[in-house]
């Protein structure tokens, strides 16, 4: 049997769904050290707001990583569409609340 990604043995991040109505739906992940949230993609545009400081590795499809800085308070934005996992690589626990805007799909 052949697998095309290694697997891995990490421990789950948490989503808690706060609001999922017709307009919007809102999820607070909170990730302990080394913890992901497993391979996703999303379907609408989505703002991201840190709730603690911490540094994501970001997996891609393909095998690509890049990684980002949170800072508490300080929101991004990403489009729809591309396959992803997120990891705390930080030494210490992760938050973040994630807004997707179902208005805007991929």
């Amino acid at each position: 049997m052949s697998f095309t990604e290694p697997m891995r043995c990490r421990e789950p991040a948490t989503g808690t769904v706060q609001i999922d109505n017709e307009h919007i739906r809102v999820t607070r992940w909170d990730f302990n050290p080394g913890a992901e949230t497993g391979w996703h993609r999303h379907g609408w545009l989505y703002i991201v707001v840190p709730v603690t400081d911490g540094s994501l590795l970001v997996e891609m499809a393909g095998g690509e990583t890049m990684t980002a800085e949170l800072q508490a308070g300080v929101s991004y934005t990403r489009g729809p569409g591309v396959e992803h996992n997120v990891v705390n690589a930080g030494s210490a626990p992760l938050s973040f609340v994630e807004t997707e805007l179902k208005s805007l799909p991929g």
